[in-house]
């Protein structure tokens, strides 16, 4: 199993770094003792996985389906919508991507039953933790253990993840955007593990279906997934900046003041998640402009019309729709239509102005036709009689 260990030893020097900071030691405890030894131990799993199932040699990765886009530009709809085509798709929910091994998710699954046989006390009790745990933030992003989920978490044992930049802002040290920029040899690894880790999830749900993925990060990474996956199909999301930017930058100023830091500690990073914030939304345009089996889809298109949006991407991809398939999407079209998110931000509460976004992505506000904040001009308050 692949681990980066340049990255590994360039969290550890930050953290090292750190001074007066009260998580320091907790951190460095997790990345001196608790990384190695799950690592270690996701390794043995990875490698018993091809003694214990040798279909895994055999097993294809067939045309899948990557969903991309900036951050709350859809990609999540989208996913979830195509996720309930469960005849089609195999994909990751939320609890499969701690535990990348096949033999680690078919123990899994086994305790499952048979705590179903007694009964479900330990379903119940992991119900109520994921009630107590996601449920406030549901309104942001509705996360629970059993929802489909973006897969590239399941790398987190190679240690290819966000959360150390989530945990400690340091997304100006560690990037896991730029993959298509990397050197070829990291790159080919990096891509190699992730193909492994999908395989076995494939042969977890029955070896014959289609992957599919959604990760707004994967922006920065179609070109190397074309090269992985010469066969892979896309569906590029697309929201008028003005709306997904700043929503993306409230949610990392939030985690981040949570975890106690200040807007000095933080600010090197937000200025690198706004710069990746333009290129997720200019890259993948530029990467898959000619790339046949894509899809681009406007998020106005998806909540208003979920089911023709759909229809046309089945369609572009050279996918059928069941008869149950189709009766679910008719059934979800209005819901879909009234769902309204109750998360409010102001752009203004950040570095990044108006007059930035619409330079930096003129192009696509001319493309798409978005409403232009710029050039809204504020009613007169009418004169009181």
């Amino acid at each position: 199993m692949y681990f980066d260990v340049d990255y590994y030893f360039r969290v550890l020097r930050h953290v090292w770094s750190l001074q007066q900071w009260s998580g320091k030691r907790r951190t460095l405890l997790r990345l001196l003792v608790i990384v190695p030894l799950t690592s270690g131990f996701h390794a043995l799993c990875f490698l018993l996985d091809y003694v214990l199932f040798p279909r895994l040699w055999r097993q294809s990765v067939d045309r899948p389906v990557f969903i991309v886009g900036h951050a709350r530009s859809g990609t999540t709809l989208a996913h979830r919508l195509l996720a309930a085509d469960a005849n089609q798709f195999s994909y990751f929910l939320y609890w499969e991507l701690f535990f990348p091994s096949l033999l680690q998710k078919k123990v899994i699954r086994a305790l499952g039953r048979l705590d179903a046989l007694l009964g479900g006390p330990c379903l119940k009790r992991l119900k109520r933790w994921d009630d107590k745990t996601f449920g406030s933030t549901r309104h942001i992003h509705n996360m629970s253990l059993w929802n489909a989920e973006e897969d590239q978490f399941v790398m987190r044992a190679a240690f290819v993840t966000q959360q150390w930049a989530l945990d400690v802002p340091m997304m100006d040290k560690v990037d896991l955007f730029h993959v298509d920029q990397m050197p070829e040899k990291k790159r080919r690894r990096w891509m190699h593990h992730y193909r492994e880790c999908v395989k076995r999830q494939l042969l977890l749900n029955g070896g014959h279906r289609t992957h599919l993925s959604k990760n707004p990060l994967m922006c920065g990474w179609v070109g190397a997934l074309q090269e992985a996956f010469p066969d892979a199909r896309f569906v590029v999301m697309l929201r008028n900046p003005n709306e997904c930017i700043p929503s993306t930058l409230r949610l990392l100023e939030l985690n981040w003041k949570g975890r106690g830091w200040r807007e000095e500690q933080y600010r090197d990073s937000m200025r690198v998640m706004t710069e990746i914030s333009y290129e997720s939304m200019r890259h993948p345009k530029a990467v898959l402009a000619s790339h046949a089996a894509t899809a681009f889809v406007d998020y106005r298109q998806l909540v208003s019309e979920p089911r023709n949006t759909v229809h046309d991407i089945y369609h572009r991809l050279g996918l059928e729709i069941s008869p149950a398939f189709e009766a679910y999407l008719c059934a979800q079209q209005e819901r879909e239509r009234s769902h309204k998110s109750a998360f409010t931000y102001s752009i203004d509460d950040y570095a990044v102005s108006v007059d930035d976004i619409e330079r930096e992505l003129t192009t696509l506000f001319d493309e798409y036709q978005w409403p232009r904040l710029s050039e809204q001009v504020d009613e007169p308050s009418p004169s009181k009689p």
